[in-house]
């Protein structure tokens, strides 16, 4: 058992680290440090850094459904965290067909959400869709597409979130260590038991609880644990475009919009005139090859590890940006894309996190496997972790979330197959030219 006066150490100040040392130090917890490998906070390369992330309880799964509802409630205590979240609203949508893909999960979502009490308008065919954006706003025909609005939902700044959540953990005397990259586990010879961790500085911290929260960097950064079989980094592709202050006013009451049948989804334009738009996929594997190991990992590749083109997405996949893009928003598809990003997730077999003690070993834990919907869950998702440590975690959810579990079923919100990453095949900025303007 962890007592509060324990030490505890967490590698990496991403969106599990940073709530589970919130949660840890508002129940008490008082020696807590939180290693980072990044110099900065919120790091540059995280997937929690961005402009903004997709808040929504549409999921097919309850649990989802109501923990994003308790979230959502807290989102919006703007003495908590000001204008980080945004309701705009977020439109789920599915193919009109019978079995294609998002058809169950926008249904089995929409479903959940009226048990919970959400505030939804349902879409039954290309005309009500159309029908829930602004005036003056033209939309593809969605003459295929069915579904609902969600108005309890939207998007949040994710980057502010993050920033404020840190600052709220150095409020409770919480420490962050930066530039720290954590490459091995510190063990007990007489148990084996995780003691502390190592890192390349040649520093050790020991701890009572190791807790290890570095999202995709899981798999490659601690290869002696083999957790490939459990979930392996993969990039999801995201665009931006910049509009003008004028077209931003056209779009900027425009709600979330989250197509199930391609996972294609996209914002409404930030307070710098941003759309970001992206696909909620399978997505790309990066396997390199680790030192010491007769094995291929797949290895988040960021612009900290290249700063010329770590930014950059396949060629094929900023065609499908653009194709999806032109049936939500028809001229913004015609317009140039400011840039691009691959955003690396830790993505489990079947699409759930991955929260509890490893096997036989009392001293570790494990919190990560976000499988790319963690960030929504910033004000509670610490919650679930320190009931782990402390033991109190729902027994349901302690085999919902086990490191050792059998996977079962894949993640019923994603589509296609996983992709290996070609270097070769990765866009350039003259890709991201308007069309009209590449084939001049």
């Amino acid at each position: 058992m962890i007592l509060p006066e324990d030490k505890i150490v967490i590698v990496g100040a991403g969106c599990f680290g940073t709530s589970t040392a919130y949660h840890l130090l508002k129940r008490g917890f008082t020696d807590i440090t939180i290693l980072e490998r990044s110099t900065s906070l919120p790091a540059t390369d995280a997937a929690s850094n961005d402009i903004n992330k997709v808040v929504r309880s549409s999921y097919s799964d309850e649990f989802y459904s109501q923990l994003a509802r308790d979230a959502i409630s807290l989102w919006k205590n703007d003495l908590e965290w000001a204008n980080t979240y945004h309701e705009s609203g977020v439109i789920v949508l599915g193919s009109t067909a019978s079995g294609e893909l998002g058809k169950a999960y926008a249904h089995e979502s929409y479903q959940n959400d009226v048990a919970l009490g959400a505030r939804v308008a349902e879409l039954r065919d290309g005309n009500s869709i159309r029908g829930v954006f602004p005036p003056g706003v033209r939309t593809g025909s969605f003459a295929d597409r069915e579904g609902y609005l969600n108005y309890d939902g939207g998007w949040a700044h994710a980057a502010q979130g993050m920033t404020m959540m840190i600052e709220k953990v150095k409020a409770l005397n919480g420490r962050f260590v930066t530039g720290k990259t954590v490459c091995g586990l510190v063990r007990r010879e007489d148990s084996g038991r995780t003691a502390g961790v190592k890192c390349a500085d040649g520093s050790i911290y020991k701890a009572a609880l190791v807790i290890l929260a570095v999202g995709s960097w899981t798999a490659s950064a601690f290869p002696e644990i083999n957790f490939e079989k459990k979930c392996h980094a993969t990039g999801q592709c995201i665009a931006m475009i910049q509009l003008t202050e004028q077209e931003s006013n056209r779009y900027k009451d425009c709600p979330v919009v989250l197509d199930l049948s391609t996972g294609f989804y996209i914002f409404p334009p930030t307070k710098e005139h941003v759309v970001k738009l992206a696909i909620h996929g399978a997505g790309y594997t990066n396997n390199l090859p680790i030192e010491g190991y007769s094995m291929h990992i797949s290895t988040p590749r960021t612009v900290t590890s290249d700063s010329t083109r770590g930014l950059a997405i396949p060629k094929d996949a900023l065609q499908t940006l653009r194709s999806c893009l032109r049936g939500v928003y028809p001229d913004l598809a015609e317009k140039p894309l400011m840039g691009t990003r691959l955003c690396w997730y830790n993505d489990s077999l079947d699409g759930d996190w991955i929260i509890g003690r490893y096997p036989g070993d009392n001293g570790l834990m494990f919190a990560t496997a976000g499988s790319g919907h963690a960030y929504k869950f910033l004000p509670v998702i610490g919650r679930l972790v320190a009931d782990a440590v402390q033991e109190t975690l729902d027994p349901a959810l302690v085999l919902k979330f086990a490191i050792d579990r059998v996977y079962r079923n894949v993640d019923p919100s994603r589509n296609g197959a996983v992709l290996e990453l070609r270097l070769d095949e990765l866009c350039t900025i003259e890709d991201l030219a308007a069309p009209n303007a590449k084939e001049d």
